[in-house]
């Protein structure tokens, strides 16, 4: 079920309604509801699907309670390898299999041996890289004991599969979500206005910024032969937007559903395009994930704790797994690759840490220093991106390749061009509102919140009818594929 769509406007409403004005008696009632709504809203893709997701719930739940009462080491660590092979088992059979066999196979018709082997030729899953990781922080956490494993199976089943964020995230810890599903929560409604309102900029995003952009980016990128260099970074500005309002868009309006519940998620993205140099983009994107890999695997490898080239090898373990988590393409782990290059020289400096506050706090605009390092780390970002959108390395050195000619310098030929002007405006209207309202947990947070009431519903009114009246052709949210 798509969050942008008739359906969902449908069941969410409904769903609100059983949760505050039916179940509000009964704790096990609400979470048990929640289980229910999540099975319904995930099952409306494809309901066979589902079995992956109770089998992962039962498999870790039974995992914890054993591990509550087991003191022998071998058998502790027996337990929690069982959690990650299944786990990780069926992330790999599904989105990585073919792309392991159709290498393995290259290589050995390289060397002039012919295999014959089968793709599976399945459908990936949707969400399951993130609900994967969300069940393996539990089952680390509780090995760790970090964290009580709960015997509760009907609040860990929700936990897992928590619709808002179910398929595209942000992946919660248990350390935070679980624990909101033991307690009986009361409605507030100013937590439940500030999550419509997340709501409504988290769709501003998604469909006008993002499915706007979306037409572009896909047109230019994907007739890529014919087009020249400056029209093709046109392309990977256009998708640059793309990802972020669509991804962005996705996560504000599951941290606004949230909210409508009475539950807090943590904030997934800080206004990234506004970072000052690599590292700082990567605390702001994609803040669940990011995080995830630090706490799970760059911090037991010895973090920053070990010699100048073991924080080398950290650091590139880190971006490659990253890259691949994205997606079975070499692509991916490019993209990876070449953002792990970009922070080197920082990590190399110790100067990975020097942005770790709010971006230019209390100014109205940046300084000149701070203004060209934000334009650098976006202009490096846009170039990382062309490697993540494109089909194949071959794609993406043919985009560079053009990008680095002389008509880099032409005049973009590209035959909607008239159209682009609006989309456009809209575009620098959002970097503006982004830019004003950094400072808070998404755009609009603060924005108004000073003005009279009409003078800020107005305001409010005016999202809305820029969402219906510019939103782009409907395009799925790219993190599905993930």
């Amino acid at each position: 079920m798509l969050f942008n769509s008739i359906d969902f406007a449908i069941f969410l409403p409904i769903v609100f309604f059983l949760y505050w004005f039916v179940t509000n008696k009964n704790l096990t009632l609400q979470n048990l509801l929640i289980v229910v709504s999540s099975y319904v809203f995930y099952g409306w893709w494809d309901w066979r699907f589902l079995s992956l997701i109770i089998f992962s719930t039962i498999v870790d739940y039974t995992i914890g309670v054993k591990l509550k009462d087991e003191e022998n080491q071998t058998k502790r660590k027996t337990l929690l390898w069982i959690s990650i092979l299944v786990n990780l088992g069926f992330l790999g059979i599904f989105k990585y299999y073919d792309f392991f066999l159709e290498n393995f196979t290259n290589a050995f018709s390289f060397f002039g041996v012919e295999i014959n082997a089968n793709s599976l030729n399945i459908i990936l899953p949707v969400g399951i890289s993130f609900y994967t990781f969300q069940t393996l922080s539990y089952t680390i956490d509780v090995y760790n004991r970090k964290l009580k494993p709960t015997k509760d199976f009907i609040a860990f089943s929700a936990f897992v599969s928590f619709f808002p964020q179910l398929v595209a995230g942000p992946i919660e810890r248990a350390t935070n979500l679980l624990p909101q599903f033991y307690r009986k929560l009361t409605f507030d409604y100013t937590k439940a206005v500030d999550g419509v309102r997340q709501i409504l900029w988290g769709l501003f995003k998604k469909i006008v910024i993002a499915d706007n952009c979306a037409e572009f980016a896909n047109q230019i990128f994907n007739n890529s032969a014919d087009m020249n260099g400056s029209t093709l970074v046109l392309g990977a500005i256009f998708f640059t937007f793309q990802i972020y309002g669509d991804f962005s868009g996705y996560s504000d309006i599951a941290i606004g559903t949230s909210r409508l519940f009475g539950f807090n998620l943590k904030q997934n993205f800080a206004f990234p395009y506004f970072s000052r140099d690599i590292a700082e983009f990567w605390r702001r994107w994609h803040i669940s994930l990011s995080t995830w890999f630090r706490d799970y695997i760059y911090i037991p490898l010895g973090g920053s704790r070990v010699s100048t080239w073991g924080k080398v090898r950290n650091t590139l373990i880190i971006f490659m797994v990253s890259g691949f988590w994205h997606g079975a393409n070499w692509t991916f782990i490019a993209w990876g690759l070449l953002n792990a290059l970009y922070i080197l020289p920082l990590v190399f400096l110790q100067k990975n840490r020097k942005h770790s506050g709010l971006i230019v706090q209390g100014k109205f605009i940046p300084s000149f220093k701070d203004a060209v390092s934000i334009l650098l780390t976006f202009s490096l970002t846009v170039f990382a991106w062309i490697f993540f959108r494109a089909e194949n390395i071959g794609h993406a050195f043919q985009i560079i390749s053009e990008i680095l000619s002389y008509s880099l310098f032409e005049i973009p030929e590209y035959t909607g061009i008239g159209l682009v002007i609006p989309t456009t405006i809209l575009t620098i209207i959002f970097v503006l509102i982004e830019w004003f309202g950094r400072e808070g947990q998404y755009a609009i947070a603060q924005l108004g919140m000073q003005w009279p009431a009409p003078l800020r519903y107005a305001m409010y009114y005016a999202i809305i009818f820029v969402i219906f009246w510019f939103g782009g052709k409907e395009q799925q949210f790219i993190y599905f594929q993930f």
